[in-house]
């Protein structure tokens, strides 16, 4: 497989070349990929379905073995895709706590860090 970006790329039904797409495209366009629905306060409050994933944002995991448990966003990982949420952690063999990285569409935002004014203002651009 090749590991290059290509900018006419479209679209494909091989779920191969969407994850070749994902893995090799540059950062700015991965950081489009990181985000997840809004819970159904925030929808009807900001007329969107989903938003970018934040450190601060408070979010509830829908899937997997953490399902059901909330927790606010420590870390965004933008190069593996992968958000780091406080409290969910994993117990090594050696006895150390480590968080678990975690998929952002395995996740719902229930409350949004709103500190950033450019943030507020594209929530807000929609309605």
């Amino acid at each position: 497989m090749k590991n290059e970006f290509k900018k006419t790329w479209k679209s494909s039904k091989k779920v191969k070349n969407q994850r070749k797409y994902r893995k090799n495209a540059p950062l700015h366009l991965k950081r489009k990929l990181m985000s997840a629905h809004l819970s159904k306060e925030l929808k009807e409050k900001y007329n969107k379905r989903s938003a970018k994933m934040k450190k601060g944002d408070k979010v509830k995991i829908m899937r997997g073995s953490f399902k059901g448990k909330t927790g606010i966003i420590e870390k965004v990982e933008t190069k593996r895709e992968k958000i780091y949420v406080t409290g969910i952690e994993i117990i090594k063999k050696d006895g150390t706590k480590r968080l678990t990285p975690i998929a952002p569409s395995n996740l719902l935002i229930t409350s949004l860090d709103l500190e950033d004014k450019k943030r507020i203002s594209s929530l807000e651009r929609k309605k």
